[in-house]
């Protein structure tokens, strides 16, 4: 069915793709927004349309993860992620604790910056449900990021047409998703720095 999906692209099959791959189904988004920014270049679809339809997607997907770990909890969460159908989904404890602990360092921030990371980018909702953190907050922080990320695809995806042929695309966009993956794990690396010195500061002067 995904195979079918990301060969039929338009506003809608962007949007589900994008719900699952918020979820706990293994969809790339690399092979979806960009190729969808690819065919919005060539005058098929529209690009600022393919940003906003993959972006309501991954809300609705994170949303759906967020209330379920809410409801039943950690317990429900491991058993399901040790389980066949958990297997079948890419996914294991391990995974969900390391999501886990990257919510607990970095705080409900995580949210934002987790939509970044490879790995952790459609787990972090488990942990902000767990947290119980406020949804609106966890909804603004997820689009931020999720929309900061969709547009990076989407620009790579615009930037290729102009000299990759459709049927090197998917190749091309693997190659240059190790170089954009380098360059916002840096980006992240800066940022959660930043707050860190910020908030460093901030506890200084309400002390003093």
């Amino acid at each position: 069915m995904i195979s079918a999906l990301l060969n039929n692209l338009n506003y809608y099959t962007i949007l589900l793709l994008m719900l699952l791959e918020s979820t706990v189904i293994p969809v790339p988004s690399e092979l979806v927004v960009a190729p969808a920014a690819y065919h919005a270049a060539g005058g098929s679809l529209n690009v600022v349309l393919v940003v906003l339809f993959a972006t309501i997607g991954a809300d609705l997907g994170a949303s759906i993860n967020y209330f379920v770990a809410l409801y039943v909890g950690r317990p429900v969460i491991y058993r399901f992620a040790n389980s066949k159908w958990g297997k079948m989904c890419l996914l294991n404890q391990e995974k969900v604790e390391k999501s886990e602990r990257y919510f607990d360092r970095h705080g409900i921030v995580a949210t934002l910056t987790g939509r970044l990371i490879p790995g952790i980018r459609h787990l972090i909702s488990l942990p902000a449900g767990l947290a119980r953190m406020n949804y609106w907050k966890f909804l603004l922080y997820t689009t931020i990021g999720a929309g900061l990320w969709h547009t990076i695809l989407a620009a790579l995806g615009w930037y290729l047409h102009s000299f990759i042929k459709p049927e090197d695309l998917e190749q091309t966009i693997e190659r240059y998703n190790h170089y954009i993956i380098a360059a916002i794990l840096a980006i992240v690396v800066v940022g959660i720095a930043y707050l860190i010195i910020k908030n460093k500061k901030a506890k200084q002067q309400t002390a003093s």
